[in-house]
């Protein structure tokens, strides 16, 4: 009894870890995104709020994705590209948000303070549930079909629970590496000093170059997911596209392969999260227009 319970575990983690492997792209791109969610925020609150958005990540894989994928995947598997196309369209328009931003574009920012900590946890879960959409669909693509209900509900479970502890784990060292810099600073040793000072020092460029990634990484990941599953439904044109210059560079190698997969995809997620965004600002001013001005009676 107990050798053939180990022998199934053995096999489920042998699924999860080959099943894994393949969704490592999109898990650099989700700890990419999230560290920028935790900036501006006072450092007696980062981990806090990492462990929120970590809680959010897992609700979503255990409670929503997991089971809604099986039972798509078994009775309507045609729903689930459309699903994706909506997921990635909506990474393609956080993108390309963030891009008009650095061109002096400012969107409607709510109220500071406790309220602005539950925007920010409400606006990470809301990312992670595409990227973990995309990362489980994935791994029960790579599973073997004749793996049977349990065993890949088994290696799904442990995916999910691995990739959250690796990204979030990830996360929270990196929002706390100026905290070890200034800890460092205090040690009596003059060298371990200014290794402190340096890494406090490069703190902010570190977190710029991270959220410069995390943007390309929304646009590089929906414009994929888009690309890919429209293919898979309805229209071949940005596909055969993408088809066609990867193979025109395939002799090249590939690393050249994955990096014009990759800008293509960028490009094409920034375009459509471009229209995206003048059709989403055009409704907000346009509703705003409509909406009777306040009139303040004098006292």
């Amino acid at each position: 009894m107990s050798v053939g319970l180990l022998a199934v575990v053995d096999d489920i983690l042998t699924a999860a870890l080959k099943a894994s492997a393949k969704t490592a792209g999109v898990v650099i791109d989700d700890a990419a995104v999230t560290p920028q969610y935790v900036q501006g925020l006072s450092p007696a609150r980062e981990l806090h709020v990492v462990w929120r958005i970590a809680l959010g990540s897992l609700f979503n894989k255990f409670v929503i994705i997991i089971p809604l994928a099986l039972l798509l995947s078994a009775f309507a598997p045609w729903v689930l590209p459309f699903l994706l196309i909506l997921g990635g369209t909506y990474l393609c328009f956080e993108g390309a948000e963030k891009v008009t931003e650095w061109f002096g574009v400012h969107h409607v920012v709510e109220d500071t303070g406790a309220r602005d900590e539950k925007k920010l946890v409400f606006g990470a879960v809301r990312t992670d549930l595409i990227l973990s959409t995309e990362i489980m669909l994935i791994a029960l693509a790579s599973l073997d079909p004749d793996f049977g209900i349990w065993m890949t509900l088994g290696a799904l479970v442990v995916i999910g629970l691995g990739m959250t502890v690796l990204v979030y784990g990830a996360v929270a060292l990196l929002v706390k590496i100026d905290d070890i810099g200034l800890s460092l600073m205090k040690n009596p040793a003059r060298g371990v000093r200014r290794t402190g000072a340096r890494i406090v020092a490069a703190m902010p460029a570190v977190f710029k170059v991270i959220s410069i990634i995390g943007t390309v990484a929304m646009l590089w990941v929906g414009g994929h997911l888009v690309i890919t599953n429209l293919a898979e439904t309805f229209w071949h044109g940005p596909y055969d596209l993408l088809h066609v210059v990867t193979h025109a560079v395939e002799s090249a190698g590939p690393v050249v392969v994955w990096l014009a997969d990759t800008a293509m995809s960028a490009v094409f997620g920034l375009a459509l999260g471009l229209i995206v965004v003048g059709i989403v600002l055009a409704i907000t001013r346009l509703f705003k227009r409509n909406q009777p001005a306040d009139h303040h009676v004098p006292v």
